[in-house]
């Protein structure tokens, strides 16, 4: 029977608080307050033998509009100052922001004069925030057997699909260290069937609760975190090897990037996520 550490439950509970808070950090913070905001852009387009001058210009301004909503897309997701124990969560929250443009200007447009079947075009677009609803795409559930733990209690992780999907789960320290939990070296079929419950880890796994040797305080609030995607995805980089798990510390800030850069090429109903919290004290 295999147990495990303080440090690797400690990560999986952070996960789990992600998975959970998920639709309370919805609620708690009002899309309202983001703004539309000015974005410069500049796209061109090659006019090739079949292509008609009016298709390539129409191909540079939608360049040009789609490199403004990047652009937005990535203004929005800075400007959030949600205070939480992990950015990993406050980022996840907002992945799947999306840009809608409102008004364009002109800054300038026409052919290159290196090379006259070159069309660019500089614009100015008012980018408004939008939040796809993902109520008819996938959904996941997220639970643990026990939610207020001591040192040293057992504890394992349910969660559900409404349909066929892949699952990656994610655990989140208090030192901010993220350790993926599944697929693993020894469990690397992340595959579900919708409407089916499963568990974490499996059976022959003991996963109990320990603080970490420096923690200083008495409790110890963390979570983990679930991702669902209909398609197996390769979401984040390779890790340091850990036993069974790659793991990520607080310094490994390339890992939240590529994964919210990774989620962000997904069409919103292609992923979702799921977070539960759980407390620990000391005995």
């Amino acid at each position: 029977m295999k147990q495990f550490s303080f440090k690797n439950f400690l990560l999986l509970t952070s996960s789990l608080f992600l998975f959970a808070c998920v639709a309370l950090f919805l609620m708690s913070f009002s899309y309202a307050s983001e703004k539309s905001v000015w974005i410069e852009a500049t796209g061109e387009a090659y006019m090739s033998e079949i292509d008609t001058p009016k298709e390539a210009i129409a191909r540079a301004k939608a360049d040009a509009q789609r490199k403004a909503i990047e652009q937005a897309v990535g203004v929005f997701l800075k400007s959030h100052t949600i205070v939480s124990n992990s950015q990993l969560a406050e980022d996840l929250i907002y992945a799947s922001v999306r840009g809608k443009i409102n008004k364009v200007e002109i800054i300038k447009e026409g052919w290159d004069e290196k090379d006259r079947n070159l069309y660019k075009v500089s614009l100015r677009a008012f980018v408004e925030p939008i939040y796809p609803e993902k109520e008819h795409g996938l959904s996941v559930k997220l639970s643990l057997s026990k939610a207020d733990l001591k040192e040293g209690d057992e504890v394992k992780i349910f969660y559900q699909a409404n349909k066929d999907c892949y699952v990656y789960i994610f655990s989140i320290a208090a030192d901010g260290s993220v350790t993926l939990l599944l697929p693993n070296s020894i469990m690397k079929d992340n595959f579900i069937r919708g409407q089916e419950i499963y568990s974490f880890p499996s059976e022959s796994i003991k996963l109990r609760a320990m603080l970490l040797p420096d923690f200083n305080g008495n409790v110890a609030e963390e979570s983990i975190k679930i991702i669902a995607t209909k398609k197996k995805e390769n979401l984040i980089s390779l890790g340091f090897q850990e036993g069974m798990f790659q793991v990520y510390d607080a310094k490994s800030t390339g890992m939240i990037s590529d994964l919210i850069r990774r989620l962000n090429q997904l069409e919103p109903d292609e992923w979702t996520e799921a977070t539960v919290v759980y407390r620990i004290k000391k005995k």
